[in-house]
């Protein structure tokens, strides 16, 4: 088939792929896109296939690619691919990634462009031996650095930020490997969580905010890492603790070593994670992530309640809230929405009209449970709106007579810096329009967000910290570093 786009009419179309719902979650459903998510495995016989059971449980934080990077303490084997982890392993793909020590990647690029050459891990052959990287995040300066690398000689052969670090790793003048990787993270700013395999030693290290969720695990007498708890849970293992922030943790044949490359400036972890990325079944900084969610509505409850017949959560990530908004105002939870897991991908070109009405392919309203209802719709953020706009729309067709948005967090106003994917500033709409102006662009009958202290104080992590150690940025545009340009907002990984 043609990679042109066939089209019925003159309109423009949603889709604007090689197939009907390429664009589906970025054009029909205006969420935030996941991050990235990294997964390792040091001194474990089934090493490769931890990673792939890791990886599968972090899918959610990235869909495009997968790849896997194991030693055996003589030679790396690697494998990558563009789709999900199942599409791109299978078990003799596995048992060909050999040794005792791997890490992994899932990815959704934001920065870089979505092709094979910029899936990770990214490997490479330096002076120093072969060397491999993960990354979840983003490098604030990756463009300063870049030019700096390329004038002083270096070539670069993806568009990821991650390259950046590796470059400055193989120029370092020591050549003991343990400085060379200290020297370089101390030169890159931004949010990151890195698993760096240089010949038979992993290192594994956090910024010095804490932007990026970053765990450790034990199993079987080795570690795992990971960007979240649930992973441990699906390989088994048990929780250790976090990285902490600018930590520096180097694991060879003596074991594992702490070390820092940095102090903790201010603990910044990203906010969105207690909101939306992370599954609800994960714990971050001991926090568990669905009872937090649940507190999120409870407060948010006490401060927007409104008398309604019954209160439904927009799949997946409001769940929690919604439950946790009904418990308070003892209005019925009900499934009102339901998510369609099984679009997949279809070549069919339909009609004009049923690409305006394609959000159906993967939402749509239970009528019995909303007609004739008062409804109280909760969701975790408003992006742009026009999802928003959509879902109180299809309430209304379904026969729901009136409809309560409630949004379990407060205005989304500024892009991030730091590995999420946000649109620039002047196309979120919490920036440019008052709260009653998106409820009316929604045509919801009313709105109301979550307030920031209700956020924070519903989350519940320790006092004492700047924002309780979370950034907020997206909330109230104070950034934990310093920044220069919303259009450079993303994902580097």
């Amino acid at each position: 088939m043609s990679d042109e786009i066939l089209t019925h009419s003159d309109q423009p179309a949603l889709w604007t792929g090689r197939y009907y719902n390429e664009g589906v979650d970025s054009q029909v459903f205006d969420k935030l896109k996941e991050e990235c998510g990294v997964f390792g495995v040091f001194n474990h016989t089934e090493a490769s296939a931890l990673a792939y059971f890791g990886l599968h449980a972090l899918q959610h934080r990235g869909e495009e690619s997968s790849g896997i990077c194991t030693t055996d303490g003589e030679q790396f084997y690697v494998h990558r691919g563009m789709g999900l982890v199942k599409e791109v392993f299978d078990n003799d793909k596995i048992l060909s990634l050999k040794g005792s020590t791997a890490i992994g990647h899932v990815r959704y690029s934001t920065a870089g462009a979505s092709k094979l050459q910029n899936a990770q891990p990214l490997v490479f052959r330096f002076r120093g031996g072969d060397l491999a990287i993960a990354t979840n995040g983003n490098l604030v300066n990756a463009d300063e650095l870049r030019r700096e690398l390329e004038e002083a000689g270096s070539i670069f052969q993806t568009t990821s930020d991650t390259e950046v670090l590796i470059h400055l790793i193989a120029r370092s003048k020591h050549h003991d490997p343990r400085l060379a990787v200290k020297e370089a993270l101390q030169r890159v700013v931004g949010g990151f969580a890195f698993l760096i395999l240089i010949n038979d030693t992993l290192f594994v290290a956090q910024d010095s905010n804490g932007l990026r969720p970053l765990m450790i695990g034990t199993l079987d007498g080795g570690y795992v890492f990971a960007s979240e708890t649930c992973a441990f849970e699906t390989v088994g293992a048990a929780y250790m603790r976090d990285v902490q922030p600018g930590e520096l943790l180097i694991f060879d044949k003596d074991g594992m070593t702490e070390d820092r490359f940095a102090e903790m400036t201010r603990r910044s972890l990203c906010a969105m994670e207690f909101i939306y990325f992370s599954r609800p079944d994960s714990d971050v900084d001991n926090i568990n992530l669905h009872m937090a969610r649940k507190r999120m509505g409870m407060r948010l409850a006490m401060e927007s309640f409104v008398d309604a017949d019954v209160v439904t959560g927009v799949p997946d990530s409001s769940i929690s809230a919604a439950i946790g908004f009904a418990e308070q105002t003892g209005i019925p939870y009900e499934i009102g929405l339901i998510k369609n897991r099984y679009t997949g991908r279809t070549f069919i070109q339909p009609s004009q009209e049923l690409r305006e009405r394609g959000v159906k392919m993967k939402l749509s309203a239970v009528r019995k449970v909303v007609e004739g209802k008062r409804v109280v719709m909760i969701d975790d953020s408003i992006v742009r709106g026009t999802t928003s706009l959509r879902i109180v729309n299809m309430l209304r067709e379904a026969g729901a007579k009136e409809v309560h948005v409630r949004i379990s967090s407060p205005p989304y106003m500024n892009p991030c810096f730091y590995g999420i994917d946000t649109p620039s500033r002047e196309e979120l709409i919490a920036s440019s329009k008052t709260v009653e102006e998106i409820r009316q662009a929604i045509q919801a009958d009313s709105l109301h967000f979550l307030s920031k202290q209700g956020l924070i104080e519903a989350i519940g992590r320790s006092a004492g910290e700047y924002n309780r150690g979370m950034c907020l940025g997206c909330f109230d545009n104070d950034y934990p570093t310093p920044v220069e340009d919303a259009e450079q907002a993303g994902c580097g990984c």
